[in-house]
């Protein structure tokens, strides 16, 4: 078996710099327009009016944007003409947020500073001093003191009148509180704008220092311009204050993707080192501060620092891991002395950390004694893997904007999404293509773009695009493009646009999801306080873990909130996919033959036709058609939203719970990961650490350890061209909450049941319609199977026996039979799912269609009218002949014609129930005559053994049988009183019959079968229909529970492979009749669990996504998969289903000794294979032992039972005269009389049911099934319900026999 790797963790690591000379991002090796601005640190009020001052190194506002005054209290009385000053400068931390307090109205928050008076000690109330009102105050929050050079902070500040038509300037964030609380004059607002506060800095462009592996992966070769994405504005040489504080890495994520449309992770930090003077030119250092521009001196209390960083690529998004990993990576090589180079771990996390699974949801890395990470299984949700973050797109946009946003995904406008946090963009990025799901974004899509890859927003198609805010430093964006600030929470489009609003949503659907976010925000708002996002980019791992935990929650049901809306917005679409039911033309793919687009604009309300237009006419709902119309690796994700689309279908669609929460981090197992092992001498002492490094190194090729062999995994069997039988994970969830609801249904529960068995069958149609030489004959059965299912109202689990079929028309050129089983399907109620419509519509159109011409259709049809017609009138002719010879034709009856049944017969015009049914009565016929030839001398260990009347069974149908049938009962008496040897007419006329023609002998292995099963903790036999009754809708659980103590068992399945040897054909003469076939000297017997068809169909999907389904035609199935194996034949043959698996068995080692190349046949047997024979015989035994019926030989014990014939007769006399509880009384009474404890194993009920079949047939089954409930409503009166329970005389419960009615009754006593 070959092997193939399992999904890799990290595909690369890589080092992103300035490499060798680098080029500069423009002439001068310096952004052009860019000037150092220094950071606002601090802020005053001054009153002009009072005569105050500008206080020393402030700057005052004196004018607006519009160039009007900019006078904080112009709308006071007491005009005291405050102004607000600003302060720049590098001595302390920057101020990062500005805002407007109104004091009794809004609380204070943790962190903010309020400006209360003015340098020169006056208040700072921007309001009149009245009793009566509110004073108004500026407030800010500095960013903590660990922050240093180069963060974010406010750089800009500005005042604005929006009546006198003044607007914020793009980048700038505006606070939504009037400055101006006076009587009259203009409102007046304050807005800020942050950036990062650059020093003095050289930019050029990232280059590639290092990378590992040196070679490129052959299914994905590292990509060129990782470098420029690692670092997306240039490598920067900057020059600092000596005294200047430690510089944090900064964390940031980028995507890219590939031609064939996967999408690749990268996750970087950057940071800074030391950059030697001497590498700077003359020019260079002047431009760097380092030298004065007069006299060229050197200024020595600059250093210089280069931007660096390092990145890993992944195919998976697990950017938390990936960001510990790096940060851990960084502090190693600015630590030290290390005794282990800084490769031994890099090759440690990419070779011997494990991808996440099902078997090892849990991975905990040790990357040293005091750092660890949690890795945990991605692939639990049906909605696509991606690297959004909804808590941030909340966060950053709120409600509004959010709402906004999603409507410009849907209707495909320029997105331009910037910010001067490298890391929130990609999050947002991707919650904005995700959260339209389950569209998909077609166009260019870049959540992180270079400097040098910013001529994408000049395209003339839709985009989104991030880019870092200090872009538009350098750059103005164009006019067609929405730009969206994210540390602003502003939109910013051209004024001759209509601005985007949520309005424009449809109204209901739009509002639900409003509200929604409107109390998320709040949520959010609560246990999110500002400064735990800079806690993050630290080194507290332990802080980041609890910020997810906490986070985990208002994600999924953000995400929820928009998944919700999405399927109220797509609901019903699927009524409108047009299936293709013709020879395919060349327009059949196209949107509009796959999709009635009129018919679907038309079911929406006239108010939102505008947006349904203009969504429909978008390339995604275009690829979104397609998507749904045809195979696609998208059917799990498109499965699921269906379901959604489903459960939105109520009133209060808000109410309703779409994704459940992941509870994978829960989980119990999990593998841990150690560190690389530092080397010993050889004495034994630890090694010198000599591994330092004073900037981040160049990484060395031979000091990395090479990639071991246990991330190898066998390689799946199953061939991607076979049909596939698997059920998708959201299909197994959707059955077992049926199976879940339907277990405590009785009449429902077997219905279920018998859907997972005919869903069996289908499992190993492609194996079957394979070992067949005429495949159109076979699939035709299939589809009659499927007719049958509808006409017994099968409740199937899923679409999987359609899906096959039709998948099985494709791959065989039969495209009509698909259309056919389509039209089936929709007749059963059932809309097909997004991966059985693919399946269908591949199906049609890559099949060969019939030709066109009707000529020979139509005389065809005509001969086959007259043919079907003649047959029809000479039915009554052969049904006289068949009731007047019927024994005769039972006899005729091939073994293999009973295995193969459907050959030769057209399965159009008959019924397959009626087909069923007849295979059954002469396969019983045939079996009584076989049996007649193996007649065994009676044991004389029986007491009282004499011959019964011979018309009582006769006797007891009529008392059986209603007066109106009595006539019809009464010649199916007298026919059935012809034994072999009374009346020997009809025998010799078959005799006669048959003796023209030639005489074969073949031979004829014989397979019995039981599911009855004891119960050790109460000794009682439990049958087949308590048995089903029993199980639980827990598809692992093996276990039944018995139903006369509660107890839970596993029940057996027992086989016995018989080889009678040479049996003669069925003509056979009389005195052949009386002559015992020799026993064979020894029979095979299997035992194997009885799985219950849940279990059954788990077990075999597990079976063919390991061993592929070539296993099904193998003969080590029954060695290796034995359970399965004879479950499989038990549930076939008890529908009456054809398989190739009995020709398994004549070729098995199993039946080596037995006759080679006979023929099978399989007898389904009620009554357990081996009945104790410590315990008293059964009482249908006795009937037959004293009726001299041929039956199994046992070697009975000597038993002073009291069954004598007397109490058999009278028992059934007792029944026919339907007094059952005069019988059961009879029964305990005598068993009462006997000494010592009964020696009975099977329930009251069973011994006389099995009695009453034996004596008068199974067609009574219903009608004592009745009548013993009767008795036992009667009895539990006098004697008790509980005391009868004791005794086992309880009838079973209304599920078994549910069970048993369903499953019809082909078993035999």
């Amino acid at each position: 078996m070959t092997e193939e790797r399992c999904p890799q963790l990290v595909d690369y690591f890589v080092v992103a710099g300035l490499a060798g000379a680098g080029s500069p991002l423009d002439e001068e090796g310096q952004q052009r327009g860019v000037r150092a601005l220094q950071p606002v640190t601090d802020l005053a009020v001054i009153a002009r009016g009072l005569g105050e001052d500008v206080p020393e190194g402030f700057t005052c506002i004196e004018k607006t944007q519009g160039g009007h005054p900019a006078e904080l209290s112009a709308g006071l009385l007491n005009n005291t003409h405050m102004f607000l000053c600003y302060r720049r400068g590098h001595d302390k931390p920057p101020l990062v947020e500005l805002g407007v307090l109104y004091e009794g109205k809004d609380p204070v928050r943790p962190g903010w500073q309020v400006i209360e008076t003015t340098p020169y000690s006056r208040s700072a109330s921007l309001s009149s001093s009245g009793p009566a009102t509110h004073r108004t105050f500026l407030m800010f929050r500095r960013a903590p003191d660990s922050q240093a050079l180069n963060t974010l902070g406010v750089t800009e500040i500005s005042l604005l009148m929006p009546s006198k038509g003044e607007t914020a300037p793009h980048t700038y964030c505006r606070v939504d509180k009037n400055l101006n609380t006076g009587m009259w004059g203009p409102a007046l607002y304050l807005c800020y704008k942050r950036s990062v506060a650059k020093a003095n800095a050289l930019v050029y462009e990232a280059g590639l220092i290092s990378r590992y592996p040196e070679e490129d992966l052959e299914s994905f070769p590292l990509p060129d311009s990782v470098p420029v994405f690692c670092l997306p504005m240039g490598v920067t040489v900057e020059s600092w204050p000596l005294n200047t504080k430690y510089q944090l890495p900064v964390f940031s994520t980028f995507v890219l993707t590939s031609a064939s449309g996967d999408k690749v992770y990268g996750a970087a930090i950057q940071f800074y080192e030391a950059y030697p003077r001497e590498s700077l030119s003359e020019r260079q250092c002047v431009r760097l501060g380092l030298l004065s521009v007069v006299d060229r001196r050197p200024i020595t209390n600059r250093s210089v620092q280069v931007k660096k960083s390092i990145c890993v690529l992944s195919h998976w998004p697990f950017f938390s891991v990936f960001q510990k990993f790096l940060t851990f990576i960084y502090r190693y090589s600015i630590s030290g002395p290390h005794v282990l180079p800084l490769e031994k771990h890099i090759s440690s996390f990419m070779h011997n950390v494990p991808f996440p699974s099902a078997q090892r949801p849990r991975i905990l890395v040790q990357l040293s004694p005091y750092d660890n990470l949690l890795l945990c299984q991605p692939v639990s949700s049906p909605l696509p893997l991606s690297g959004a973050s909804f808590v941030k797109l909340l966060q950053n946009l709120g409600p509004e904007n959010a709402c906004s946003l999603l409507l410009a995904v849907l209707t495909e406008h320029k997105l331009l999404l910037h910010s001067l946090r490298p890391d929130v963009l990609t999050s947002v990025s991707e919650a904005l293509v995700s959260m339209s799901f389950p569209l998909r974004w077609p166009c260019p899509y870049i959540p992180l773009c270079p400097l040098r890859m910013a001529d994408v927003l000049c395209a003339p198609m839709p985009f989104i695009v991030g880019v870092h805010s200090s872009y538009f430093d350098l750059y103005d964006p164009p006019t067609d493009v929405v730009c969206v600030d994210l540390d602003s929470n502003t939109i910013f489009q051209s004024e001759d646009k209509k601005p985007l609003s949520w309005r424009s949503l449809p109204r209901k659907h739009g509002k639900i999801l409003l509200n929604s976010l409107s109390n998320l925000h709040k949520t959010l708002e609560k246990i999110y306080t500002p400064g735990q996002e800079e806690a993050t980019l630290e080194f507290l791992l332990t802080d980041y873990d609890l910020i997810y935990g906490r986070q985990k929650q208002l994600e999924l049901e953000i995400q929820e909130a928009f998944l919700r809306f999405m399927s109220c917005l797509l609901r019903g679409y699927r009524s409108f996919l047009l299936p293709i039911t013709q020879a395919p033309s060349d327009r059949t793919t196209d949107c509009s033959s796959l999709f009635n687009l009129q018919g679907f604009l038309k079911s929406r309300d006239r108010t939102q036709q505008k947006f349904y237009t203009q969504l429909t006419k978008t390339q995604m709902f275009t690829q979104f058609i397609e998507e749904c119309s045809f195979v696609s690796d998208r059917h799990g994700c498109l499965e699921f939203f269906d379901e959604c689309v489903q459960k939105v279908d109520v009133e209060k669609p808000e109410d309703v719970r779409l994704i459940d929460r992941d509870e994978c981090h829960s989980g119990e197992h999990t593998v841990f990961i150690m560190p690389p092992e530092e080397p010993q001498e050889a004495d034994g002492s630890e090694c010198p650490a000599h591994y330092s490094y004073d900037t981040f190194p160049v990484l060395q090729s031979d000091l990395f350890d090479r990639p071991q062999d246990q991330l190898q995994t066998p390689a799946k069997g199953s061939a991607p061209s076979s049909p596939a039988p698997r059920r998708t994970k959201q299909e197994i969830k959707l059955a077992q909450k049926k199976a879940q609801k339907y277990s405590t249904v009785p009449e429902m529960w077997s219905k279920c049941l018998l859907g997972h068995c005919y869903g069996l069958w289908f499992i190993c149609l492609p194996t079957f319609v394979r070992a067949e030489s005429n495949k159109v004959r076979a699939l035709h059965a299939a589809y009659e199977v499927l007719k049958h299912m509808e006409t017994r109202k099968v409740v199937l689990p899923d679409e999987v026996c359609y899906r096959i079929l039709m998948q099985l028309c494709g791959q065989y050129g039969q495209p009509v039979l698909a259309v056919r089983v389509l039209l089936e399907m929709k007749r059963a109620g059932i809309t097909p799912n997004t991966i059985t419509y693919g399946y269908y519509n591949k199906a049609v159109l890559e099949s060969k269609w019939p030709s066109t011409n009707q000529g020979g259709r139509l005389r065809w049809a005509k001969l086959r009218n007259v043919v079907l017609a003649v047959a029809h009138f000479r039915q009554p002719i052969k049904q006289q002949q068949r009731s007047a010879s019927f024994s005769s034709h039972a006899g005729q009856r091939s073994p293999a014609s009973s295995t193969s049944y459907y050959y030769g017969v057209n399965l159009k015009a008959i019924d397959v129930l009626t087909l069923m049914a007849g295979g059954y009565l002469l396969f019983c016929r045939s079996v009584e005559v076989r049996e007649t030839l193996n007649r065994k001398s009676v044991d004389e260990n029986y007491n009282n053994v004499s011959s019964p009347s011979r018309g009582l069974a006769g006797k007891l149908q009529q008392l059986l049988t209603p007066t109106r049938n009595r006539a019809s009962v009464r010649r199916a008496a007298s026919v059935g009183d012809r034994r072999p040897g009374a009346n020997g007419h009809l025998h010799r006329t078959s005799e006669q019959k048959q003796s023209r023609k030639s005489q074969m002998t073949e031979s004829l292995l014989k397979v019995l079968m039981s599911s009855c099963s004891l119960c050790r903790s109460c000794n009682s036999l439990v049958y087949d229909e308590e048995i089903m009754a029993g199980w639980s809708s827990d598809d692992s659980n093996l276990n039944t529970t018995c139903p006369f103590c509660s107890a839970p068992f596993v029940p057996l399945l027992n086989a016995e492979i018989c080889d009678p040897g040479p049996v003669c054909s069925p003509c056979v003469t009389a005195s052949e009749r009386q002559t015992p076939a020799p026993r064979p000297a020894a029979n095979q017997r299997v035992t194997v669990a009885y799985l219950s068809p849940l279990v059954l169909r788990k077990e075999m999907e597990s079976l063919l996504e390991n061993e592929g389904d070539a296993v099904l035609s193998q003969v080590q199935l029954l060695d290796s998969h034995s359970i399965l194996f004879w479950n499989l034949v038990w549930y076939f043959t008890r529908l009456g289903l054809p398989s190739n698996l009995l020709q398994l068995l004549r070729t098995s080692p199993l039946t080596a000794r037995l006759t080679q190349g006979a023929a099978v046949r399989v007898r389904l047997l009620w009554d357990t294979l081996t009945p104790d024979t410590e315990q008293w015989p059964a009482l249908y035994m006795l009937w037959r032992i004293h009726s001299r019926v041929p039956m199994r030989n046992y070697s009975w014990r000597h038993h002073n039972h009291p069954f004598n014939l007397n109490f058999l007769e009278e028992v059934l006399r007792w029944i026919g005269m339907n007094e059952v509880h005069k019988a059961i009384t009879l029964f305990l009474d005598t068993v009462a009389k006997q000494p010592g404890t009964p020696r009975i194993q099977r329930s009251l009920y069973r011994e006389m049911l099995f009695l009453t079949v034996a004596a008068m047939g199974k067609d009574h089954v219903a009608s004592f099934d009745k009548r013993y409930k009767a008795a036992y409503v009667r009895l539990s009166s006098s004697l008790g319900r509980e005391e009868l329970r004791r005794k086992r005389v309880q009838p079973p419960s209304p599920k078994a026999v549910d069970c048993r009615r369903c499953f019809l009754l082909p078993l035999e006593c």
